[in-house]
């Protein structure tokens, strides 16, 4: 049986509203100033995410073309996308935001890398590369922006 574990979580406390940092993670155009992997160079799309369906392209920095399609949309609470090279079918791995306002005008913030949908054994030694520090980069770079605003 397979006991690995193939949900990464990170989470922290960020002292600005949901609504501040749910619009810098459904601007792809400003996910490149949050990424804490250095990895995304530029949205080849220009639209905010509204919904279910809704697709995405972004630039890494090594020149790949990246197409995300949302699978999980709640305004201003909870958005996650499916990534896949531009063209081609998505491997199976998700990235998930979910906020929660708190009482003190701060919003409790979780991403969730979670590689269970990842069939092809041959990507697995790549998607293992992913721990809960380079999720904690991304909110805390994050942050950072939402607390500035």
């Amino acid at each position: 049986m397979d006991t690995e574990e193939r949900i990464v979580i990170a989470e922290r406390e960020v002292h600005a509203p949901a609504a501040t940092i749910f619009e810098l993670i459904a601007d792809p155009a400003r996910q490149p100033q949050w990424d804490g992997n250095d990895n995304l160079d530029v949205a080849t799309t220009s639209a905010r995410v509204r919904a279910v369906g809704d697709v995405f392209g972004m630039r890494t920095t090594k020149g790949k073309s990246k197409e995300n399609r949302i699978v999980a949309f709640e305004e201003g609470r909870t958005v996650a996308w499916l990534t896949a090279d531009a063209g081609h079918e998505p491997p199976g791995h998700i990235w998930r935001w979910d906020l929660e306002p708190l009482a003190d005008g701060g919003t409790l913030v979780r991403h969730t890398y979670d590689w269970t949908g990842v069939t092809d054994e041959a990507r697995w030694p790549r998607h293992r590369q992913t721990t809960s520090a380079d999720l904690r980069a991304s909110i805390d770079r994050l942050a950072t922006l939402a607390e500035r605003q």
